[in-house]
């Protein structure tokens, strides 16, 4: 979480709903998570800030604290540096300054009150919908889709078989849906039928205009003639040509990197950049930089969503900061495929995309990203 000095103004509490709305931004509402990224918590505190803000009062960590003593804290973090402090998550959650107090329990994490209670609001989190939809009364009419728990339109389209993608989806769902793709949430039914016909006949006139341009056949009599005369001439021996093999690797994106691998920063847990940013716009597309299987894909705290692809050299591959995501944990991708979107998502500065190759599964091992490339042949 950046924490930048603003100046103070007119302090007041946010309610519990919207923080409840933050830490599911921040991390998909997990108030005990410590992924190893210097941010801990809920609402992913680093260890300088909870403690300028009292929080070692309760816990060392905030992700040892009870989510009561967390938005405590939080809620002297807003007074002293305002909603910037959660620099994309505020404006998700609608955080602002003023409000009523708070009552909330701030005992300890073990044996927390009953009245420490709080109700979980409707999702805000965008591009992937984090709770579990209402079960319907009745069966869905044919030919619609009701969105669930960690659906995203790309998924949903490549579920549903949807010709063109997920921006046909869109298209067809744009009322439903909204004026952001990325927004979607639990219960919402999309209309699938509409995008098969659609490309049902979208085929359709493509094999009627090649019909048309087609050269009209022979009759039968013209055709024994030709073939008796291509009998009898000499032909010379066709050279085959084999499909060209590929091998090495791909690069995830079509730009430059520009924070390198290993560049020194207090903002980083590590105490340096742990991978490589290649500076892209969001809903650029990212592939994956070899074959392999996909470990890792969903939200990852500060790394906001992500994909890691354990490769088949025992290397494994992560992809930050996704606007989408359009692969699966277990799925098996090929080098080049897509498997998302850059965005800006997590702890990000702005859009781009957040590269490293690791020696483990686990944060911590990384290597060189762009050595690991330039051995398989790619120079970026």
């Amino acid at each position: 979480m950046a924490l930048p000095l603003v100046a103070t103004g007119s302090a007041g509490a946010a309610s519990v709903d919207v923080w409840e709305k933050v830490a599911a931004c921040e991390s998909t509402s997990n108030w005990d998570i410590n992924s190893g990224n210097g941010y801990y918590g809920g609402l992913q505190f680093k260890p300088s800030t909870w403690q300028a803000y009292g929080g070692t009062a309760y816990a060392p960590r905030a992700d040892l604290a009870t989510k009561g003593q967390q938005i405590t804290v939080a809620e002297k973090v807003l007074k002293g540096q305002g909603p910037t402090a959660w620099p994309l998550c505020s404006v998700r959650a609608g955080l602002t300054r003023g409000g009523d107090a708070l009552d909330i329990g701030t005992g300890p994490k073990a044996a927390p009150p009953r009245t420490q209670k709080v109700s979980t609001p409707a999702p805000a989190k965008p591009v992937r919908a984090k709770a579990a939809p209402a079960k319907p009364t009745a069966a869905p009419p044919k030919g619609t889709y009701t969105v669930a728990g960690g659906d995203t339109l790309s998924t949903i389209a490549d579920t549903e078989r949807v010709k063109g993608g997920w921006q046909r989806l869109y298209e067809a769902n744009r009322q439903v849906v909204g004026d952001d793709p990325d927004f979607i949430l639990p219960g919402q039914r999309l209309a699938i039928e509409g995008t098969q016909k659609r490309a049902a006949r979208d085929r359709t006139a493509d094999a009627e205009r090649a019909s048309a341009t087609a050269p009209a056949k022979k009759a039968p009599a013209a055709q024994k003639t030709e073939k008796t005369a291509q009998k009898t001439q000499q032909k010379a021996p066709r050279k085959t040509q084999s499909a060209p093999k590929t091998s090495g690797l791909f690069a995830p994106v079509e730009a430059g990197p520009s924070t390198p691998y290993r560049a020194a920063g207090a903002s980083w847990a590590k105490g340096y950049h742990t991978g490589v940013d290649f500076p892209v716009g969001t809903g650029t597309a990212v592939k994956s930089v070899a074959s392999g299987r996909v470990v890792s894909a969903g939200w990852g705290g500060a790394y906001g969503y992500q994909v890691v692809v354990q490769h088949n050299d025992g290397k494994y591959s992560q992809y930050a900061h996704l606007s989408a995501l359009t692969v699966r944990e277990g799925q098996n991708v090929g080098g080049g495929q897509r498997i998302g979107r850059s965005g800006s998502t997590g702890n990000s500065t702005g859009p781009h995309l957040h590269f490293e190759v690791r020696s483990g599964p686990g944060y911590g091992s990384d290597i060189d990203p762009l050595a690991y490339l330039r051995a398989g042949g790619v120079v970026v």
